[in-house]
Formats: C-alpha cells, sequence, structure tokens
C-alpha cells in the first residue's frame, strides 16, 4: 500500500514526501477508518482524503461549506488530471445533468456538495444506490457551537454515520481546541474516530500585533512596498470595510470591497478578480473567509480586532498557504473591543454570549502579549513550545525582561489557594486586598495570600497573569468561565527553583520598519526569473480560464527559479510538478528558463541579465 499511495503522491500530484501524519491518516482511511484530523492551513489536509479517494472503490462525497472553495479544488484537480466536479447552484441543468452522468457511469472520483443538498432526501437515495469511497467533511470546526463559526445545517451530518455506517469518514479542520474536538467527534458520531492534531504552527508567517494610532496611515506604510503581492484586510464592519477599500483605491492600491451586504454578483466579481491575480487587495468583513484557497496570499491585515483567537487564527492562516514567508498584522485598540463586546451581547442566548466574551477576553490577552507570539498563539490551542520562534514582533524587538519570579510565585501560590477554581479577577481580587462583598462571602480574605499583591495594580497583575498563561504555567479554561489551574511547569516555580523572567510594555517604534525590509529582503531573494515564471503562468492561466495558482504554486515558481532545471527530468523533480503538469506546462516554461538561462551567460548577445 505504501509504494502505491507514494506513487500516487508523486506522479499526480507532484509531492516526494508526505509531512506527518499525512500517510497513517490516508492509510487509517484506505482501510475504512474514520480519522478526525486536525491540521494547519496549507498543511496539506486535502490529500488526505485526495489520495484515499484514488485508492477506494466508487466516489469519494467531499462536504464543502462554499461555492468557491469547491471550484479551487476541483480546477486543481482537474489540473492534475483527476476527475472530480461539483454540484452547488452555479451549474445550469445541463451541467448538472453531466455531472449526474459521470457519476452514474463511474467516471467520478471525487464529487464537492453542500451540507444542504447532501442532505436532501433524492441525494441521500441516489448514495444508497451506488459505491462510495469515503465521506470528507472539510472545515468540519462549522458542525460544533463551541466553533467559531456555528452553522446550523453542518449539525445535520450526524445523520451520516447513522445511514451510511461502513462508509469511513474524515473530518478535517485547521482550528479545533480541545472542547470543539469533542463536540465534533459528538456531534458526527464517530466517537471512536482516531484523532489527529498535527499542529497548529505556521512557521513561514510572521505575527506583527502595533497599537493602533492612525490605522490608515499605519496600513498605507504597511502595503507601501507591497503593491504588487495578493493580500486581504479585514475590517469589523461593513462601513469600515468600504471606506478603507476607497482609500486604498484613492492613493493607487488595486483595492475592493467584499461583504455579505453587496450584491452577489459583485462579490463573485471580487473573489474571482483576487483569485485571478487581476485585483490585489480584498478589504472584507469576515464573510470572505472560508472561500479561499488562494495560496499566494502575501499578508493578512486586522484593520480591526476579532472576536476570538479562532478567527484570528483561521484568518491569518489565509497568508502563506504555499509556505512562502508571509506576514500577519493586528492593529490593537481598546476600543474594539468595546465594538466587538456589543456586537457579541446583542445575541438573545446567554450561554453563547458567556462563551464568546471569554474568547474575546482570550483575543486581548493575545494582542497585550509581552511574550512571544507564537508561544501565545499555540498555547492557546493547547500546544506548548519551550522556546521563542524568532519570526514575531516580540522576538524581533523583544520588551525589556526583569525577574519576576518573587510576584509569580505569589500569583501561582494564589491560584492554588482559591482551589483553582475561579479567574483572573478574583485572584487578582485576592491579591490586592478587595473589601467586595464576594471576597468575604467566601472566606477568601483569611487566606495567606490575601492582600500579599496590594503593592501592583489590577492592570499590571493581569498583565502577569497573561503571560504566564502564555507561557504555560497558567491555563485557562473557557468552558468553565475562565478559570485558572496550575500546569505542572508550576512546581518547581513554586519551590523558588526557576526564575520567571516577564516582558515589560515595550515601544514599537521599529516594528513597522523591520516588517518593510523583511519584505524587502523576500522580494529580493526570489529574482527576475520568478517574475519571469510568474509572467508566464498568469498568461497560461488567462488563456485557460483559471487561477494562476492552478497552473503553479508561487512555491513551484521559487523553487524552479533557484534550481533552474533544464530538462523534463530535472523539471519533474521540481515540488508541484506531476505528470499531467509536465506534459501540458513542460515545455513552456523549460524553454522560459532556458532563454533566461542564455540571457544571463557572458557573452550573450540576447541582452543583458534579468537578474
Amino acid at each position: 500500500m505504501s509504494a502505491s499511495i507514494h506513487d500516487t503522491l508523486r506522479t499526480v500530484f507532484g509531492f516526494h514526501a508526505f509531512r506527518p501524519p499525512q500517510q497513517e491518516v490516508i492509510e487509517r482511511v484506505i482501510g475504512g477508518e474514520d480519522v478526525f484530523l486536525v491540521m494547519p492551513t496549507g498543511g496539506g489536509k486535502s490529500l488526505c482524503y485526495q489520495v484515499p479517494a484514488l485508492h477506494r472503490r466508487g466516489v469519494a462525497i467531499v462536504v464543502s461549506p462554499l461555492i468557491a472553495l469547491m471550484k479551487d479544488q476541483v480546477d486543481g484537480l482537474l489540473a492534475n488530471g483527476v476527475a472530480a466536479a461539483c454540484l452547488n447552484s452555479t451549474l445550469v441543468p445541463a451541467e448538472a445533468r453531466s455531472v449526474f452522468q459521470r457519476w452514474d457511469a463511474g467516471e467520478l472520483d471525487l464529487l464537492y456538495v453542500a451540507p444542504e443538498r447532501l442532505l436532501m432526501a433524492d441525494f441521500l437515495e441516489r448514495l444508497a444506490a451506488v459505491p462510495l469511497a469515503l465521506f470528507a467533511i472539510d472545515e468540519a470546526h462549522c458542525i460544533s457551537q463551541w466553533g467559531h463559526d456555528f452553522r446550523p445545517e453542518y449539525t445535520q451530518l450526524g445523520r451520516l454515520r447513522e445511514l451510511f455506517p461502513d462508509v469511513p469518514l474524515v473530518a478535517m479542520t485547521a482550528t479545533a481546541d480541545p472542547e470543539t474536538r469533542r463536540d465534533i467527534l459528538r456531534q458526527l458520531g464517530i466517537q471512536g474516530a482516531k484523532v489527529y492534531v498535527a499542529g497548529f504552527d505556521r512557521p513561514n508567517i510572521t505575527y506583527n500585533v502595533l497599537p493602533k494610532q492612525k490605522p490608515f496611515v499605519q496600513l498605507e506604510a504597511f502595503l507601501r512596498n507591497r503593491r504588487d503581492e495578493a493580500g486581504i484586510v479585514y475590517a469589523l464592519s461593513r462601513k469600515r470595510v468600504e471606506e478603507v477599500a476607497q482609500r486604498l483605491r484613492d492613493a493607487g492600491f488595486s483595492a475592493r470591497a467584499y461583504h455579505a451586504g453587496l450584491p452577489d454578483r459583485e462579490r463573485q466579481q471580487v473573489q474571482e478578480a483576487f483569485r485571478r491575480d487581476d485585483l490585489r487587495i480584498v478589504v472584507a468583513t469576515v464573510a470572505f473567509g472560508m472561500g479561499i484557497d488562494k495560496p499566494n496570499v502575501r499578508y493578512v491585515v486586522h484593520y480591526d480586532l476579532p472576536k476570538s483567537v479562532e478567527s484570528y487564527y483561521q484568518e491569518t492562516g489565509r497568508a502563506g498557504r504555499d509556505g512562502l514567508p508571509s506576514e500577519a498584522l493586528l492593529l490593537f485598540g481598546m476600543g474594539d473591543v468595546m465594538t466587538a463586546r456589543s456586537l457579541i451581547e446583542n445575541s438573545e442566548n446567554p450561554e453563547r454570549v458567556r462563551i464568546e466574551l471569554q474568547k474575546l477576553n482570550a483575543m486581548v490577552a493575545y494582542a497585550e502579549a509581552l511574550t512571544c507570539r507564537r508561544r501565545a498563539l499555540l498555547g492557546y490551542f493547547g500546544e506548548q513550545r519551550d522556546h521563542e520562534c524568532g519570526n514575531c514582533d516580540i522576538c524581533n524587538d523583544p520588551p525589556e525582561r526583569f525577574d519576576a519570579s518573587e510576584a509569580v510565585r505569589k500569583v501561582l501560590s494564589c491560584v492554588y489557594r482559591v482551589g483553582e477554581r475561579f479567574g483572573a479577577r478574583h485572584v487578582i481580587d485576592v491579591l490586592r486586598g478587595s473589601k467586595g462583598q464576594r471576597i468575604a462571602e467566601l472566606r477568601h480574605d483569611r487566606l495567606s495570600t490575601y492582600g500579599i499583591g496590594a503593592d501592583l495594580s489590577g492592570e499590571e497583575w493581569d498583565n502577569i497573569i497573561r503571560q504566564l498563561i502564555h507561557l504555560g504555567y497558567l491555563t485557562q479554561d473557557f468552558s468553565r468561565y475562565g478559570v485558572l489551574g496550575l500546569t505542572p511547569a508550576a512546581r518547581p516555580v513554586l519551590k523558588g527553583e526557576v526564575a520567571v523572567l516577564l516582558g515589560r510594555p515595550r515601544s514599537t517604534a521599529r516594528v513597522e520598519e523591520r516588517s518593510r525590509s523583511r519584505s524587502r529582503g523576500v522580494k529580493e531573494s526570489r529574482g527576475g526569473l520568478f517574475e519571469v515564471l510568474r509572467a508566464l503562468r498568469k498568461r497560461i492561466a488567462d488563456e485557460a480560464g483559471v487561477p494562476p495558482f492552478v497552473v503553479f504554486s508561487d512555491a513551484t515558481l521559487v523553487e524552479m527559479a533557484q534550481a533552474r532545471p533544464r530538462d523534463e527530468r530535472e523539471l519533474l523533480s521540481i515540488t508541484g510538478v506531476g505528470q499531467r503538469k509536465l506534459a501540458r506546462y513542460g515545455a513552456l516554461f523549460l524553454d522560459a528558463i532556458d532563454d533566461h538561462r542564455r540571457r544571463a551567460e557572458p557573452g550573450s548577445d540576447a541582452g543583458p541579465p534579468v537578474d
């Protein structure tokens, strides 16, 4: 089996090795087992059902939430020579009939559908009458009430396990904390599924947070050296989206607005122009989300604060899906916190309000962090790391550090003394010796830690607690009102065996310049041949009526520009070049590389070097 799936990986998809845990997941699914996979955006989730679909009898049914996402996946599979199709509302009757005819004839390997269509009675009858390879549920966090983007129609997908008990089911998401994972398994009825959490780290993304001062000026400065790169700017309201998009156009940027209030046709035009690299910047609400399968988004800017770390992680994850250096910039102001809070509190569901306010507080904690952004982000999802990332604003421009061991022991002791049953606000009240009624009722004014932190302000203690959460000394349980708990790492600190250094609030004056320098460095490293190949790719894509990334990804072009293959054998060794693409595009790209090489050789009369 291993040799066969490796052959498929290489010849069909153009990859030379599986990433952990792709091979194990694929082998389990081929063997008929259910799997739940949490893998970061761009990590290769799709291969975990696409490869099994080519090795199991029948058609693989892929449940996908958005039409654009289906189209991108199908375009990519067709370019690789895989028999794939989708059924959605954009198809005219004749096109839909053609898909059904191919399905009935056994000519399809994968069929993409929306959950609404999948659960129609006539569609379920058709499913029951044909061989099914597997069910794949993409963006599975939509199933969970704990997820950041609750979609009621997804919750009915649990019927699949009842109706088709022998068909393996693969559920996938890039974002799911432990509570969300448990809820997804329960909703789908696959509690016995093997769960794989492949990690949440996206090492190619640089995380930056700037205090929001003059946001449009800050945005324009960030974009100045990125005019020819694709990016997304997220804002909280439709009005803000349109305002920022207009101001960017006035400043000479290629930008359009996207939100749910626009006509369907206009939204489709914006998305299609962005996919085809005819539009550089989309300014959007979260309505512009899961439908983005574009791998060469080089940056994501949050003009306003997201409502949760899950949303932030999902949205920043739309940058750099191809693995090349990319950037996430968050402009953070306390006014955004109040706006987000008011939107959350508009809900009539008190339990939902409680959960979302806790998630908002965690997002604020991330934005205010003085510890490594990546450690804080990964820690939120339960993934601890014991070293700094070296690729965020905190690591690149570190805050002043101080020995906070004594203060840390005080707060850890207080969390322990209150029984690890209270949130940060109550712990701070005990530390500062609050005279509040709640403290007296619980008799916490008699604890040994009562009042021992009166020398620091509530804000200072709040900052310390947030850093301890990010560093892995404290946990925060959002399913229990943000209760703080001690981790095993806290024990040696309490015993005085380990010193803890924390950061003071820092100046962010150099962050923007470092960001601009990094952008310049990335461009210079790619060289002129990359731009030649990118222009060729755009011409081919336009003629074929597909987005450029369907031809080759930026990562593939960068590798070509660096390796400069001389023949088909060398070109086939480039990641992303499979047999089908070699046959369709190989000669064109080899000619472009050869022409560039001749121009660059000394003594050539073909003109000066391009690089």
